[in-house]
């Protein structure tokens, strides 16, 4: 039992786990850090631009901060309903898409998480670039190249590097966001900003989606970073502490964004960085609030990128049949990524703010469905009794091909597209909505209804109890597995 505690107390600075069961020696860490791990990653200068967008846009400031508090609400809440799967299960989240889509089906999704996982390092790269650059003296492409070298030595390092660094972030981005805020208010008349109401159902729902999308988006990789706590961990207490970590950070983030847009006279859009720091000051100020924007987005770069491994990872295995990923293979993988998504920025660093407007739109035609599968499952089909060993096993429990979860998932796709209104695509019934997009409401509602109906009637056969691998001390079966409930 020593021994148990002393591993448990002192986890190794590099993570040597990748997607594989964590056993219950090796879980350590704290709610609090599910709560400053979320917060510092919203604290950044994406989720300004991103608030800033509802504005830019057509917005008012009011009905936009109403509309933002709502999507964050509603997103924040599937987010976090993944986020109290990783104790219970200790596993990465996209392994357990194994269970509705097949060992190989789940690819199909993960694909997709992989695509939206470069997108996301390639525009927080962008707005990096340009924060490294003003304080270091050089281009924003060298910026660029100094950012990316940082992500691959933490994403490297792993899990207990990134939960450090997310409670260091958390404090520097509140430090840095009260100054703002300081600022902003003795610069602005916010009343007066507050009093222009003009309301337009696509400008709030705009709002609303923005926000919604991007607590959504979290959702394929929240569980990679709960997984270490110990099993017995509450499942509402981790909801409530990633979740309010998640809502609290992107709201206030937002918030800035939306004033600052008002505020702009149209300066804010192509220069998003340079105004947000000119708001705070000049001087060594300036080069603190730079580095504040840099290290800030290190945390959220940092989630995309072990987001990335893991997905890649998850592909492979599936095919492989194991889920063990040696240090190498991580390194090779982790350099994949980065470089790929560090391409992306320079090629693309000029032309930001519109194609994330779309980009971050556009994803939830792909991960609202996931979502609302994975969810239904979990909580109201197999209600967490997974059979952990077989998640690993093509011929085992899952299957190779899951057709109801794959059938299912393209539904929840295909279902959307008359109501997706992007730059990529623009579907036939928008217009008769007033241009307003309802896609990821209904790609959450009719997918998750037709999974419970259709599941109910036709999902295999589920566990009596949550099947973990066997654990060094445990007594084996003849199966070579310990059920544990």
């Amino acid at each position: 039992m020593a021994a148990k505690d002393a591993r448990a107390s002192t986890p190794p600075l590099i993570e040597r786990r990748s997607i594989d069961y964590i056993p219950e020696a090796e879980r350590h860490g704290r709610l609090f850090s599910q709560f400053t791990l979320w917060m510092g990653a919203n604290l950044q200068i994406t989720a300004i631009v991103t608030g800033a967008l509802a504005v830019v846009l057509g917005g008012d400031v009011f009905w936009s901060l109403i509309g933002l508090l709502i999507g964050q609400l509603l997103g924040g809440g599937v987010m976090a309903l993944h986020a109290a799967q990783g104790p219970r299960l200790g596993l990465p989240q996209m392994i357990s898409s194994r269970v509705q889509f097949g060992v190989y089906g789940a690819a199909i999704p993960i694909v997709l998480v992989c695509l939206m996982y470069l997108g996301f390092t390639a525009t927080g790269t962008v707005l990096s670039g340009q924060a490294l650059g003003q304080l270091f003296g050089v281009s924003d492409s060298v910026g660029i190249l100094i950012f990316a070298s940082v992500i691959v030595l933490v994403t490297v390092l792993g899990y207990r590097v990134i939960h450090f660094i997310g409670r260091v972030a958390s404090v520097i981005g509140v430090i840095a966001f009260v100054y703002l805020f300081s600022r902003l208010m003795s610069q602005t008349d916010i009343g007066a900003l507050l009093q222009i109401r003009h309301f337009s159902w696509s400008s709030f729902l705009l709002a609303v989606s923005l926000a919604a999308s991007w607590q959504i988006a979290f959702g394929p990789y929240v569980a990679d970073y709960s997984r270490y706590l110990p099993s017995k961990t509450s499942s509402v207490k981790t909801f409530l502490a990633a979740g309010a970590g998640s809502v609290i950070g992107a709201q206030v983030a937002m918030i800035l964004g939306v004033f600052a847009a008002a505020m702009s006279n149209g300066q804010f859009a192509g220069h998003e960085v340079a105004y947000i720091v000119g708001l705070g000051g000049t001087g060594a100020t300036a080069a603190l609030l730079y580095f504040s924007i840099a290290f800030g987005k290190v945390t959220i770069s940092t989630l995309n990128s072990y987001g990335s491994f893991m997905c890649i990872a998850t592909i492979v295995s599936g095919f492989r049949g194991r889920l063990e990923v040696t240090r190498l293979q991580r390194l090779v993988f982790v350099l994949v990524i980065v470089g790929t998504a560090t391409l992306i920025a320079l090629l693309g660093q000029h032309s930001f703010l519109g194609a994330f407007k779309s980009f971050i739109l556009f994803l939830l035609a792909f991960f609202t469905p996931w979502s609302a599968i994975n969810l239904v499952d979990y909580y109201c089909i197999t209600r967490d009794r997974y059979d952990v060993p077989a998640l690993a096993d093509p011929n085992g429990r899952y299957g190779r091909w899951n057709p109801l979860g794959i059938s299912v998932y393209v539904f929840g796709v295909l279902v959307q597209l008359p109501f997706i209104s992007t730059k990529f695509y623009t579907g036939p019934l928008v217009a008769a909505l007033g241009d307003v997009d309802i896609s990821w409401i209904i790609g959450l509602v009719l997918p998750a209804a037709l999974y419970y109906v259709c599941a109910k009637k036709w999902h295999g056969a589920v566990p009596e109890h949550l099947i973990l691998p066997t654990e060094q001390g445990a007594t084996p079966t003849t199966s070579g597995l310990v059920a544990q409930a």
